[in-house]
């Protein structure tokens, strides 16, 4: 899935807001290149991850941290490693709002700020490689192969949508080779059959955990036609399997889903895919 640019949504707002005076900023601009010197950084409490990433802890108050899917809210500036700033929420008085752990923003982000509890304030040295890599970003704002840092403070958190439990549920295979966990039963003497609409709930995972649509996220409930061919057929199949008020995890091979042609940008070819699916009602 592709990844969106934390700053690219807002270049024109940033740009009018450039001189206007910076607020609340964490450290002196002309700091951060000796900051970001490994030397540096060794003295201050600052833990370097396996993935490469660096935080250098400004405010740590050990409060609970968000976890995958929780939205969070987050103020940052952004710096090249000479000091340039390219993007600064605070000018806008606008923190960043998102997903946590879905690929909405880079690598090194969805693992920083899975690190941060409320309140907490530090910088994060990016390497290239958990940024935007080899590319050019923002009419050329981000070089290629460009290190990055930020000061970031986690402002606030929702907790989000959570993937159904499975522990201890026993997995089901049908002839299809559709696989599902039962998590609520839900009324079995209730199932919709072909011509009917059943009325649904749901939020669909590729297998890395990235979650790609989700009617719970929208607030609307999705009705489908069981039977027309107006959804993939793994789909079609459980539906008529559920009973109104069950709670399904069902995963859906390729040949059941999208097949060797996936459905671009979001779906890869030959993807399996995992619905949490919930039937709210029959029409």
């Amino acid at each position: 899935m592709k990844k969106t640019l934390i700053f690219i949504a807002v270049t024109a707002a940033m740009c009018a807001s450039k001189g206007e005076a910076e607020t609340n900023l964490l450290v002196n601009p002309e700091s951060v290149a000796f900051m970001q010197k490994d030397s540096a950084i060794q003295k201050g409490d600052t833990t370097i991850y396996q993935s490469g990433l660096k935080i250098l802890w400004l405010v740590k108050k050990d409060s609970i941290k968000p976890t995958k899917g929780d939205k969070v809210s987050v103020h940052y500036v952004g710096r090249l490693e000479n000091g340039k700033e390219f993007d600064n929420s605070r000018n806008r008085n606008a923190p960043i709002t998102f997903p946590l752990g879905q690929g909405q923003v880079i690598q090194g982000w969805d693992e920083g700020i899975s690190k941060l509890g409320i309140g907490d304030k530090a910088i994060f040295f990016i390497p290239a490689n958990l940024a935007y890599g080899d590319r050019v970003v923002g009419n050329g704002l981000i070089p290629a192969n460009s290190n990055l840092i930020f000061e970031v403070e986690l402002v606030s958190f929702v907790e989000g949508l959570k993937p159904f439990d499975i522990k201890g549920k026993e997995m089901i295979t049908t002839a299809s080779g559709l696989k599902f966990y039962i998590i609520e039963a839900g009324n079995t003497a209730k199932k919709p059959k072909v011509g009917q609409t059943a009325v649904t709930h749901y939020a669909g995972y590729l297998t890395d955990g990235t979650k790609f649509d989700a009617s719970y996220d929208r607030g609307e409930p999705f009705p489908v036609p069981v039977g027309a061919g107006q959804v993939i057929k793994g789909w079609d199949e459980i539906l008529q399997l559920m009973g109104v008020g069950s709670k399904y995890k069902v995963i859906i091979p390729a040949a059941l889903g999208y097949g060797a042609q996936g459905s671009p940008p979001v779906i890869p070819p030959n993807a399996e895919l995992i619905f949490d699916m919930e039937l709210i009602s029959i029409k």
